[in-house]
């Protein structure tokens, strides 16, 4: 009974615990609801540890305690201090790296929680194989785990934490530059070679290193771009996030321009603000930032290019996404007017499902789209020829070079793997991505 009661507290709390989590950050609703199924598994896995360490010393016991339940008290401690001082007031680098630790824990700890489950399941197909025997055990606790299972669970766990452990202070600011060269038939002499330099999902909200974010910038900069293109998601909740990066931002250059887009997440939908005014005052904010930077923030709008008689169009679109959880603001009609007579067109777009759902099918004028948002999934495998991630699950356009098939004349879509984070302050396999593209023409 005292075991019934004490489980039912702690799914409550739980609950209660996502529900107040939901009011801070309404855009994570669908993934709150697998946070709390963990939670509840986490308590399921308590019961199985504390059944193991029984006969150990009361020291040992309350270690172990402690330490199995640090990332659950870390996030009602953050919860609680969230209503003392706003979240996007906190320490940035404290912010960012607490958030990631938090979730190692837990991403490690899956795997035990799979493994018991596992063994409890082996468990009872062995008790209904003895119930339908005739021999009727006792109980299913009289049927032991296998416990291999439930170690190597552990192992893996332990595995898998030192591996994104490592993806967050060793991988996560090892830029990788992808060089990438495009034919296009009607290129005008003028911009054959064109150097663009493409970076994207910077995530200030998640970025704990001013000194990092200067060495990419540093790194942009001796490409010598002619022209440099950002495509989306600078900040993570709001434009407050880039404060004391702007600095550190103006310093690339390029004679043709910077140009900028916003992504999903610049909007500030991923937080709940005071009033309407207060969300409109961000917009404004971010416009201002844009602004200090001297880059070009390209709102469903576009601008030529000029080297002497000849031009390009460089069009930029407000965010579209396919799925509900995303804005479909982006107008590429309205983005086009007055680059008809332009031959060559090039589309900053920052979800890649949009050049899959509406630009390939309905706008093959334009030759190149470039995006980025998919992070290329943070994690997977990128060398010896294999180029994986389980980010192609979710989206099949996640990374590199695409060509419409469809098309008569040439048609590109260009996907950043990101320069930045969200959630997970790390990668694995997946490095983040300056992207050099050099333009030819079909001689």
């Amino acid at each position: 009974m005292k075991k019934i009661l004490f489980s039912s507290l702690f799914i409550l709390l739980s609950l209660i615990l996502v529900l107040v989590l939901r009011a801070f950050l309404p855009k994570y609703s669908g993934m709150l609801i697998f946070f709390f199924i963990f939670l509840v598994a986490d308590g399921y896995l308590w019961l199985a540890v504390r059944a193991a360490i029984k006969k150990c010393s009361p020291g040992i016991q309350i270690l172990t305690g402690v330490l199995f339940w640090l990332p659950v008290a870390l996030i009602i401690s953050l919860t609680v201090y969230g209503f003392i001082v706003p979240f996007l007031e906190w320490n940035l680098p404290l912010r960012t790296y607490l958030q990631s630790v938090i979730l190692t824990i837990f991403i490690a700890g899956f795997f035990p929680i799979l493994m018991l489950l596992t063994a409890d399941f082996i468990r009872m197909m062995m008790f209904a194989k003895e119930y339908t025997m005739g021999r009727k055990p006792v109980s299913l606790k009289s049927i032991p785990r296998v416990r291999a299972l439930f170690t190597i669970g552990w192992i893996v766990g332990a595995l898998i934490f030192i591996i994104l452990t490592t993806g967050t202070f060793v991988w996560q600011f090892d830029f990788k530059i992808r060089e990438q060269k495009i034919t296009l038939n009607e290129l005008p002499p003028a911009f054959d070679g064109l150097k663009i330099v493409q970076f994207s999902d910077v995530h200030l909200g998640s970025w704990g290193s001013k000194n990092r974010l200067q060495e990419a910038m540093d790194k942009i900069n001796n490409l010598h771009p002619d022209v440099i293109f950002f495509t989306g998601d600078m900040f993570n909740y709001c434009t407050a996030d880039g404060k004391g990066f702007e600095n550190i931002l103006k310093t690339l250059r390029a004679p043709l321009g910077i140009y900028a887009i916003m992504g999903n997440h610049d909007y500030g939908d991923y937080i709940s603000w005071p009033s309407a005014e207060a969300k409109k005052q961000n917009l404004e904010d971010l416009k201002s930032y844009y602004s200090y930077l001297g880059w070009k923030l390209l709102l469903n709008s576009h601008d030529i290019l000029r080297r002497g008689n000849d031009s390009i169009a460089v069009i930029g679109v407000d965010n579209w996404g396919e799925t509900h959880r995303f804005q479909k603001l982006g107008n590429i009609g309205h983005a086009q007017q007055g680059t008809e007579k332009i031959n060559i067109q090039l589309l900053l777009s920052h979800d890649p499902s949009h050049w899959e759902r509406v630009i390939s099918k309905n706008y093959q004028q334009i030759d190149i789209t470039f995006s980025g948002h998919t992070h290329g999934g943070q994690i997977g495998i990128d060398c010896c020829n294999i180029h994986w991630s389980p980010i192609i699950w979710i989206s099949k356009l996640w990374c590199g070079l695409y060509q419409n098939p469809d098309s008569d004349t040439p048609q590109y879509l260009y996907v950043n793997q990101g320069l930045g984070n969200i959630g997970y302050s790390g990668r694995i396999g997946i490095l983040p991505e300056i992207t050099l593209i050099r333009l030819s023409r079909n001689k």
